[in-house]
């Protein structure tokens, strides 16, 4: 049986992290043709959401496909209890099926302004965000935390109780404190703790980078599901590929290598539609280093591609790049 919240019963039990500059949507669409699964917008900032939906004219990029893609998934950050009340509220009007909040996001710049995992020093204020945006929409909303902020002060199921009292209907948790960021390795065993205090569906997230490491994430932490975050990045593929391997136990080996590069080619081309071609060849940029990692000659190739402002050059050195790897991975 799926994992269900509310009406929304989601389709996998593999969920694509929110990224920031990486889960827009050329990205999701590209995810999900692979397969269903529950993706979510980029980080919003509250704030800035309400700044932008007062500016009717404005094109919203970051939440761009609202009311097309099924359930559409945002996350919120912010600090004022109220204004993500009201950011939440404008976006379920606008189409949104379910609203996550974010309190595990390790930036400088987020927990700077006591936003992101800088939030879990606060379980006051933690439980007043959660319960203004609760209470302001009829749509489930869920939360993604970390650990604690330090070793310290794991303090994640403390955080998971008020969560679920207060009407949260799932759980992520990236097993890391803040002050770790992405340093050592994830704590999926301190997940489990989380799970056996509360009820409600628990998504494990941190190093999750293949199906195998999957299932083993799921032994330990006991969680209901699990959370890909950079493990995706140049593999879109990845979130369908684990999704069938937890279900049916059989292992799904990624695209081959030419049918990779058309992957990459399709993605390069929806980013230039999306934002325009002289904006959409900088965004694209990251998304070629990272598919060709680990190809031969992509050192050099990733170097050069950042000196690539033209659509067409940028399609060109994939295709050389690709057509001289294959030649050289045949010999």
């Amino acid at each position: 049986m799926g994992i269900r919240l509310g009406d929304v019963i989601l389709p996998s039990k593999v969920l694509l992290a929110p990224m920031s500059g990486v889960t827009d949507r050329p990205f999701r669409k590209i995810v999900r043709k692979h397969g269903p699964s529950l993706v979510f917008s980029e980080m919003l900032a509250s704030r800035e959401m309400i700044h932008i939906f007062q500016q009717k004219t404005r094109d919203v990029k970051s939440i761009s496909g609202i009311g097309e893609e099924e359930p559409f998934a945002v996350q919120l950050a912010g600090w004022d209890p109220q204004i993500m009340a009201t950011a939440a509220k404008h976006l379920v009007d606008r189409g949104a099926k379910i609203v996550d909040l974010n309190m595990g996001c390790p930036a400088k710049k987020v927990v700077k302004r006591y936003a992101g995992s800088a939030i879990m020093k606060d379980l006051k204020l933690a439980r007043d965000i959660l319960v203004a945006v609760v209470n302001a929409v009829k749509v489930p909303v869920t939360l993604k935390m970390r650990t604690g902020w330090d070793d310290k002060s794991r303090n994640a199921p403390e955080l998971a109780k008020i969560a679920e009292d207060i009407g949260i209907q799932m759980l992520t948790i990236h097993g890391r404190t803040r002050c770790q960021f992405y340093s050592g390795k994830a704590d999926w065993r301190f997940i489990a703790r989380v799970k056996e205090t509360v009820d409600i569906p628990v998504i494990a997230n941190g190093d999750i980078t293949n199906a195998f490491e999957a299932k083993e994430c799921l032994r330990q932490s006991k969680a209901d599901g699990i959370m890909i975050g950079r493990g995706a990045y140049g593999r879109p593929w990845i979130v369908s590929q684990i999704s069938l391997f937890l279900d049916d136990g059989f292992y799904r080996p990624p695209p081959k290598l030419m049918a990779q590069r058309d992957l990459l080619l399709e993605h390069v081309q929806e980013i230039l539609t999306h934002y325009g071609r002289e904006l959409g060849a900088k965004v694209s940029r990251k998304h070629i280093c990272w598919y060709t990692k680990g190809l031969p000659s992509s050192a050099n190739f990733r170097k050069d591609i950042f000196s690539k402002t033209q659509p067409k050059d940028l399609l060109l050195g994939i295709h050389q790049l690709y057509s001289f790897a294959d030649m050289n991975m045949a010999a």
